[in-house]
């Protein structure tokens, strides 16, 4: 769902999106964990207060309240579910903020406001629970949706391009439009593409996120299994050189040389089966 004029408004798409349990509903939190900021913010001005005059005692401080813990059984899964809706009501109040300094013509304020929405954008955004960030190995890249293909084609004028502060925001417009492709359209037969774009994304200098980006490889082929996208082999790097998870990495080397015909990744994953066997 868009949510209006965001500003990365002329250049950004801002989208709200929920997060997701199971297959039947899910998506990914277009948000940052912006929202604590603003909690730091307050309580660093209400500590900052003057203190009371000499022979005035001081009024108790109360400690901070401390969250109760997840319930037993679902480890950090209901704190991560906080934290998303957390991030995303931060994102929604802050856009709700700057549309009404803008329609009230208060352009300092809406300055200030577009200002905090772009820092909010470039914060990294790590996925604390992989189970609420990507959607299930079920989807089927099936249908032309013409709408699918303009967000796929519109990512990949952002991805990879840029230098410094704009290259990390044009890495955020694609992860947004990828994203969103997924959430709008699961039956899109662009799935398995965007998937894989995210995969490159997270493994990044932008994102440096090797788990996710495994994940979003995988995916890759699972949605879409005759790709010609060399997300196997991709993935198997990763967690060979990255998370170090060999048996896993094993397993994908074996997957790309059953599957895949062409004569580099086959030799690349047949060479590297040889090296890990002998236990290098």
């Amino acid at each position: 769902m868009k949510t209006g004029n965001c500003p990365w408004h002329r250049n950004w798409t801002c989208y709200r999106i929920l997060p997701f349990r199971s297959t039947h509903a899910y998506s990914i939190a277009c948000s940052v964990a912006g929202a604590f900021l603003g909690l730091a913010v307050l309580g660093t001005t209400a500590c900052a207060q003057s203190p009371p005059p000499p022979g005035v005692p001081r009024p108790a401080v109360s400690a901070p309240a401390v969250p109760a813990p997840a319930t037993a059984g679902r480890g950090d899964l209901e704190l991560v579910e906080r934290v998303l809706a957390a991030r995303r009501d931060y994102h929604t109040t802050l856009e709700a903020l700057r549309a009404h300094y803008q329609s009230t013509g208060d352009v300092e304020k809406t300055r200030w406001a577009e200002e905090e929405l772009r820092q909010y954008h470039r914060i990294s955004k790590h996925a604390y629970s992989l189970e609420l960030d990507v959607p299930p190995p079920t989807l089927q890249a099936a249908q032309n949706i013409p709408e699918a293909n303009e967000l796929y084609r519109r990512a990949l004028t952002y991805k990879d391009k840029g230098w410094g502060n704009d290259y990390i925001d044009n890495q955020r417009r694609a992860e947004l439009l990828l994203q969103q492709l997924l959430t709008n359209y699961p039956q899109s037969d662009k799935i398995g593409d965007a998937a894989y774009q995210l995969g490159d994304l997270y493994e990044s200098k932008a994102y440096k996120q090797y788990r996710r980006s495994a994940q979003y490889f995988e995916r890759a082929f699972q949605w879409n299994p005759n790709t010609l996208l060399d997300a196997r082999l991709r993935a198997a790097h990763l967690y060979d050189r990255q998370l170090m998870e060999r048996s896993k990495a094993m397993e994908l080397y074996r997957e790309v040389a059953a599957r895949e015909t062409d004569p580099k990744r086959l030799q690349e994953a047949q060479k590297r089966l040889a090296e890990m066997s002998s236990g290098r």
